[in-house]
């Protein structure tokens, strides 16, 4: 028996505010383009079943071009006559009752199952029992639920748990309402054949058991997500469980370095930044060369990168005002006393104004946006 499991594809999510040809979001298309990889992917395996846990959509109400977009990959997937197994995320349930959940789109697909209502649903067929746990808001619902589902193990089938919360604090997102399961109902999983795992976007085996997968997203929602390759799980069950990571290709997150102790003459390599999303770090950056030293500038030197984000880390000094310091002064006045002890007078005089005008918008903007 094959199955394909993948997770928390969050189509709608957006970011960057950079468009592409069609006028979408690019980092939206992003999200389009790694799922439709995973279909492709489903198409050439033709696996048994394909299971999905959680987080289909970045948002419990996605906009009308993600809905769309999800409904035309649906009809897909459904044409291929394979039995299809989603649950609801925290991501995709709503916070309240008042809100219809998302996931009730896809009921009327045949080869479609959906679990969205924040209580166990068996899913069986002939060969297989799929116990699936969406997200819910209610830890004490979860654990009856959790109850519930030990109960319906069928030993003369192939059990497959699947659930979208964090077991353990180890997979913690710090997110709003996220579902962390019961240490002391872990026990459970040795009764499965297979616990599917969604939340956590990291694909990897969850501590000391060996059948128990997280298989991560399927693209970054942060950059500090730019270490974990992105795909999907190709399970392989019959005498013993095999599991395959297939990794799909996305749009790479390259670091770079910019030491500003020697700005003038620092060379930077950006031969590998080609439609990437570039982080660049300058570091031992001093107060007046953080006036001086433009975004724009360090932009400028990755001409070929899709984004380009600058993190700045200052340099210390002994001579820093001491923090006990700063509660009496203004951010303008702090910034402007850090400048006096690091310039000359004239230099001094030259960057005051541009301070005095940088901060003069700043406090124009807040006042715009009351």
């Amino acid at each position: 028996m094959k199955i394909i499991h993948f997770s928390d594809t969050h189509l709608g999510y957006s970011d960057l505010e950079v468009l592409n040809e069609e006028n979408i979001n690019q980092r939206e298309a992003d999200f389009y383009d790694a799922f439709l990889q995973v279909i492709k992917q489903i198409k050439k395996i033709k696996p048994d079943y394909i299971i999905h846990t959680g987080d289909l959509f970045h948002r419990s109400s996605p906009s009308n071009r993600a809905i769309t977009f999800a409904l035309e990959q649906f009809k897909i997937i459904n044409a291929l006559n394979i039995p299809f197994i989603l649950i609801a995320g925290n991501h995709s349930t709503p916070r309240t009752n008042l809100s219809s959940p998302i996931l009730k789109i896809f009921e009327n697909f045949e080869n479609i199952h959906v679990s969205y209502n924040q209580e166990y649903k068996k899913v069986e067929f002939k060969d297989t029992v799929f116990h699936t746990l969406p997200h819910m808001n209610d830890e004490t619902t979860a654990l009856s639920q959790i109850e519930l589902c030990e109960t319906q193990i069928d030993k003369k089938k192939k059990n497959i748990m699947m659930m979208h919360c964090s077991v353990g604090a180890t997979y913690l997102m710090q997110e709003f309402g996220e579902w962390v399961y019961p240490r002391d109902k872990e026990y459970i999983f040795e009764k499965m054949d297979y616990v599917a795992l969604g939340h956590w976007h990291g694909f990897g085996q969850v501590g000391k058991h060996a059948n128990v997968y997280y298989s991560g997203s399927t693209e970054r929602t942060s950059l500090n997500d730019k270490r974990n390759s992105k795909g999907f799980v190709e399970i392989n069950l019959s005498d013993e469980l095999l599991i395959e990571f297939k990794e799909i290709k996305i749009r790479p997150i390259i670091q770079k370095k910019l030491d500003c102790e020697d700005y003038e003459n620092a060379l930077i390599d950006a031969s590998d930044t080609e439609d990437a999303i570039v982080e660049v770090r300058l570091t031992n950056l001093t107060a007046l060369q953080s006036i001086d030293i433009q975004n724009s500038d360090i932009k400028k030197m990755f001409p070929d990168a899709m984004s380009v984000n600058v993190k700045r880390e200052f340099k210390h000094g002994a001579n820093e005002t001491d923090l006990s310091d700063i509660e009496a002064l203004s951010l303008e006045e702090f910034f402007l006393e850090h400048i006096k002890e690091d310039s000359n007078e004239k230099e001094y005089d030259r960057l005051k104004g541009k301070v005095q005008e940088l901060f003069a918008q700043y406090e124009e903007a807040r006042d715009d946006s009351l």
